[in-house]
């Protein structure tokens, strides 16, 4: 029997394990929403209020589950809508299917009502990006996104769907992809490799293991805590890959990067060999890349070959998944005496609470700090709990002092940093996992630019915690331009709303904390409270993000505090 285009794609989504879309309907894309009305009960279809608010909780919904995310949106400014996510998932190696309607294929390139190039628009924003005029292509098209967008390092792809194909009638069946000519997403690492990278790693006397989002896109954690624990090998991670380990466990000495923790960056520079896996060494990790790690033999892991010796020169540059090199490692892995290269951690981790993290979880001063309100709203959480962030001082604050303490804990945009992320992440986020707790941490200038995805919360009773660190500044700016800028404060302060009365008017329960004797009774409402939450907590206008290393300066360069800079 035929049927039509639009009922075969939503067909072959159900085919490829789909039960949850994101999207906005429009003119180009109505004949797929109309055959989802048939559908209702095999995919649940969440009406956004805004096509950016839809790819993002896409991502949100994969990097919870680490499945596709699966976006839905018409032509046009509704296909235009969704790129600033497509570059946010590109870099953060998300996977998504983004399918855009489009018009009939007698009217492309003639500026038609709500025509754009969106497959010219999205090619350097996607692994894949394919224009369908053919319902009879529509199957093996879908098929073939999802083997690309989950296969290799995870991305977007986009379908971009002609009118007539998603009206016209054709044969249907399904057929799984699982090869792409000239396509290779799981190479194999050579056994010679690995033993070679075991015995560089059980022979150093300063090793360190730098762990990424790769580990978490593996599913290596577990792994690579017991190559850690096994070598008694130090673990540092990215900030997407804040997760990887427990925060507490002995082997995890924090964060890399600009905002990271002392010890890691210090140690960087003095270690003897790093193992890199599932990284891809950006400017925010290395600073100035000609003083970075010069004395290590760097070991670089990862499944794109593009990224391998891209900003740093690798002694040995592995085309392999995380998952794989860390599972071949740990039988081969010995234990060593390291208490004198681990005592270098215990010592920058002495200096940094002292100069950086004692005054900011216990300020002397009347004002809230962010790090100590996510510290305590850390204490009080689920074990299990996922935490989404915006983008600004609000994220690296919240890497910095959320305890993450289980798989896929950690959610924030990293390469892009797009602001406005986080609200419509955590929704995507909390349909992906409903069991457990989400929490957002957001700062006023990133909430306003998707506020309105308040109205989805509202039409899906989606529970998430709303911690709103509300300083009435674009608070990452401002610390730039009071550091560097003489304290010109161009166009960083904001003129707010009345959050909570807002979020009422969406049926979302909250309160404003304006005072720290308030703090920790409003937590524990917030988390008692059985529905979405919202906290507007009153910060430190002057509260600024330490340790920072500038822009383009070396790890060794070090700011702790407004007057105090680490030299070594």
């Amino acid at each position: 029997m035929k049927i039509s285009g639009a009922e075969g794609l939503i067909k072959s989504l159900i085919c490829e394990g789909v039960d949850t879309v994101f999207g906005y309907p429009g003119g180009q894309i109505i004949a797929v929403y109309d055959k989802l009305y048939d559908y209702q009960k095999e995919i649940k279809h969440i009406l956004v209020r805004h096509e950016q608010g839809a790819i993002h909780a896409a991502q949100g919904y994969a990097r919870s589950t680490g499945k596709v995310g699966v976006v839905i949106v018409t032509s046009g400014p509704g296909a235009a809508n969704v790129v600033t996510g497509l570059g946010d998932a590109l870099m953060d190696s998300t996977p998504l299917v983004v399918i855009t309607g489009q018009v009939a294929s007698a009217f492309l390139g003639t500026d038609a009502f709500q025509e754009t190039d969106v497959v010219a628009i999205t090619q350097q924003l996607t692994k894949w990006a394919v224009q369908i005029r053919r319902p009879e292509d529509i199957p093996s098209m879908v098929a073939r996104a999802f083997y690309i967008a989950s296969s290799g390092r995870p991305g977007p792809v986009v379908l971009d769907i002609a009118k007539d194909a998603q009206a016209g009638f054709a044969e249907w069946s399904h057929r799984s992809c699982n090869f792409i000519r000239s396509y290779n997403p799981h190479p194999e690492i050579p056994v010679s490799d690995i033993t070679e990278i075991a015995d560089m790693l059980n022979n150093a006397e300063r090793p360190m293991i730098l762990a990424g989002h790769g580990v978490t896109i593996a599913n290596a954690e577990q792994t690579l805590m017991c190559v850690a624990e096994k070598g008694n090998i130090p673990v540092a991670t990215t900030l997407l890959g804040r997760s990887n380990l427990p925060f507490n466990h002995p082997m995890h000495k924090g964060m890399l990067g600009m905002h990271g923790n002392l010890g890691p960056n210090i140690a960087t520079n003095k270690a003897d060999v790093i193992l890199a896996v599932g990284m891809r060494f950006d400017d925010r990790i290395t600073g100035d890349v000609k003083q970075y790690a010069p004395d290590a033999k760097i070991i670089h892991v990862d499944i794109d070959p593009s990224e391998l010796n891209k900003i740093v020169h690798a002694y040995k540059a592995i085309h392999g998944d995380a998952g794989q090199l860390l599972t071949a490692l740990l039988p081969l892995m010995k234990h060593r005496d390291r208490d004198e290269w681990l005592k270098l951690f215990k010592k920058c981790e002495e200096i940094e609470h002292r100069e950086v993290i004692d005054p900011e979880l216990h300020p002397n001063k009347q004002k809230m700090n962010m790090g100590e309100v996510i510290s305590i709203v850390s204490e009080h959480a689920p074990e299990n709990s996922i935490c989404v962030t915006d983008v600004g001082q609000n994220q690296m604050f919240a890497a910095r002092y959320f305890g993450c303490r289980s798989h896929r804990a950690f959610i924030s945009s990293g390469g892009l940093g797009t602001m406005g992320f986080g609200l419509p992440a955590a929704i995507g986020a909390k349909i992906g996992a409903p069991r457990r707790e989400v929490i957002l941490f957001v700062g006023d200038g990133g909430l306003q630019m998707t506020i309105q995805e308040l109205g989805t919360i509202m039409a899906y009773d989606v529970n998430v915690k709303i911690v709103l660190l509300n300083n009435s500044f674009l608070g990452n700016v401002r610390q730039w331009q009071e550091l560097f800028f003489q304290g010109r404060y161009s166009q960083t302060e904001m003129t707010n709303p009345d959050f909570v009365r807002l979020a009422s008017a969406y049926g979302i329960a909250g309160e404003n904390v304006t005072v720290r004797e308030e703090l920790e009774g409003a937590i524990n409402r917030m988390f008692d409270h059985k529905g979405a939450y919202l906290l507007n907590i009153s910060i430190d206008a002057d509260d600024m993000i330490f340790p920072m290393v500038p822009a383009g300066g070396s790890i060794n360069t070090i700011i702790l505090n407004p007057t105090t800079k680490l030299s070594l």
